[in-house]
Parts: structure tokens; C-alpha cells; sequence
């Protein structure tokens, strides 16, 4: 009988993803930041789960109260030209993992500052248009980073969505090694602390205050990668 899968900081330093694992967490928790930001602050849109986006989508359409469909409107045509950019982005740099993720996290870094700069001036009724320009700037890069980590491939992060990494928790819960495991339950962990974070913020300060940690996070993954991508190696 073999002995059970151990766990051995593969996660952190593994050859076959290198450091993408612990950025791509990373990433996730700015992804949780952002999101709370946006439904919580901007008329509950999504900018980067545009599954919830669509279905927001159609209850703005339908009338709800509460629903912004300018900022919905906004989020999804923002999310589309991020990933189209994403596209492009792959094809210029997709034979380069880190440098990929680099380019694309300084990218990402820009327009969320950019963002935090605007939501300084939002002080209206959420769903305004500097609010839903706001939105449409998140999610162009969150629209960005999910074509970004689609190419990279390191299962289970997605950064973005979680509906096939919870499934796969309990689906595989007998079958997956503890890395495995691991891996999905920190990107649901991450996630969690990110919207837990950001809804904090957005209720004791401001928009702005709230959306400041997400390029801030961004900003470390860059300066990691910027100095991990100096020395060749498998992952990459």
C-alpha cells in the first residue's frame, strides 16, 4: 500500500510552475478586493466573475432596484476588450510564462491605480457614469489578467472564478493529493480574504481606500516575477 501524498511546498517552488502558484493566490486576493469594491461601492457589478456579471446584467434590464446597468453594461464591454488585449498580450509573450505574467501584472497595476485615482471622486449614488467608467476600467483588467492565467495553465487558479475549484474540492475530495487539495481550498481562502478585506474597507473608509491594496498587491507579483524571470528556468 503507498504511502498517502505528502506535502512538500510544491505549492511555493515547484519545477513545473515555479513561483506562478503563490502569485496567482496573490492575484486571487486582489481579484476578492476588487469585486467588493465594485458590487458593494459601483451598483453591484462585477468586473471580474462575469457569470454574476450576466446575471446582474439581466436584473438591471428587468428593472430590480438596486441594479446599475450602465455599470453592468460597462463592466462586461471593459471585461471583453481586457481579454481581447489579454489575446493579443499571449501572443506577443505567451512562450515566456513569467514574463507574460509580469507584463500582464504591470498592466493590471496601471489601470487599478488609474481606478483608485477616479474612485476618489465618486461620491454620488453608485451606478453614476464616473462610477461606471470606474467599473469598466476594472474590469478591462481584470478582463486582462483572466486571459493572462488561462494561457498560464496552472490548475486549479484561475484567479477570477471558483464554481470548478469548489466542485473539484468536494468532487475529488478522495481521489486528490493534498496538494491538490490544498491548492483549491487556499484559492477559495484567498478569494474569501479579499472580498472579506475589501468589504471592510469599503464600509469604514472609502472607495478608494478599499481598492488601493488590489494594484498594491499587483505591484509586488511585478517586482517578484520582475526579479524570478532574471535566472532561466523550467517554469518559465
Amino acid at each position: 500500500m503507498s504511502d498517502p501524498p505528502r506535502w512538500d511546498g510544491a505549492l511555493l517552488r515547484g519545477p513545473v510552475h515555479g513561483p506562478l502558484p503563490i502569485l496567482l493566490l496573490v492575484m486571487t486576493t486582489a481579484t476578492g478586493l476588487v469585486d467588493a469594491v465594485s458590487v458593494l461601492g459601483l451598483g453591484r457589478v462585477f468586473v471580474a466573475n462575469m457569470t454574476g456579471n450576466v446575471v446582474f446584467l439581466g436584473f438591471a434590464v428587468a428593472g430590480a432596484p438596486g441594479f446599475a446597468l450602465a455599470a453592468s453594461l460597462a463592466a462586461l464591454g471593459g471585461f471583453l476588450l481586457g481579454a481581447l488585449a489579454g489575446g493579443g498580450l499571449v501572443s506577443a509573450r505567451g512562450k515566456r510564462r513569467g514574463h507574460l505574467l509580469r507584463d500582464a501584472a504591470l498592466i493590471e497595476t496601471v489601470l487599478l491605480f488609474v481606478a483608485v485615482g477616479l474612485l476618489a471622486g465618486v461620491t454620488g449614488t453608485p451606478g453614476s457614469g464616473l462610477a461606471s467608467a470606474v467599473a469598466g476600467l476594472a474590469a478591462v483588467a481584470l478582463g486582462l489578467q483572466n486571459s493572462t492565467v488561462r494561457r498560464l495553465a496552472v490548475p486549479d487558479l484561475t484567479t477570477t472564478v471558483l464554481t470548478m475549484t469548489l466542485t473539484g474540492i468536494a468532487a475529488d475530495v478522495r481521489a486528490a493529493g493534498r496538494p491538490v487539495v490544498t491548492r483549491r481550498v487556499l484559492a477559495v481562502v484567498t478569494m474569501f480574504v479579499g472580498a472579506l478585506a475589501g468589504a471592510l474597507l469599503v464600509l469604514h473608509t472609502g472607495l478608494a481606500l478599499a481598492l488601493l491594496p488590489a494594484p498594491v498587491l499587483l505591484a509586488v507579483v511585478v517586482v517578484v516575477l520582475a526579479v524570478a524571470v532574471r535566472r532561466p528556468a523550467p517554469w518559465q
